[in-house]
């Protein structure tokens, strides 16, 4: 029987920040906590899976949960900009025709 060292884990911080600022970008960063999740939620993904096999890196769940937070928030962001420009156009454009 072979002795194998326990494995020494930790978790990537990239995803804890990707997470936090998924969260905030609901909460109160709507655009900016966006970018940095989706950022940092890549940034961890990379980090995780380049990890070495002695060295395990959890975290994998929290960066994909930034990621999705961060992605949806950042198509409900442009929808409302494309909403409140149409709105301004067809707001304009339906003032001259009175």
């Amino acid at each position: 029987m072979s002795y194998q060292p326990p494995q020494r884990s930790t978790t990537s911080s990239m995803a804890i920040v990707s997470l936090v600022f998924g969260i905030l970008a609901w909460v109160m960063l709507p655009f900016v906590g966006a970018l940095i999740a989706v950022i940092c939620g890549h940034l961890a993904r990379g980090e995780i899976r380049r990890a070495p096999i002695d060295q395990r890196m959890e975290g994998d769940g929290m960066a994909v949960a930034g990621l999705v937070l961060g992605y949806v928030q950042l198509t409900v962001s442009v929808l409302v900009v494309i909403f409140i420009i149409a709105m301004l156009i067809f707001g304009l454009g339906f003032a001259h025709w009175h």
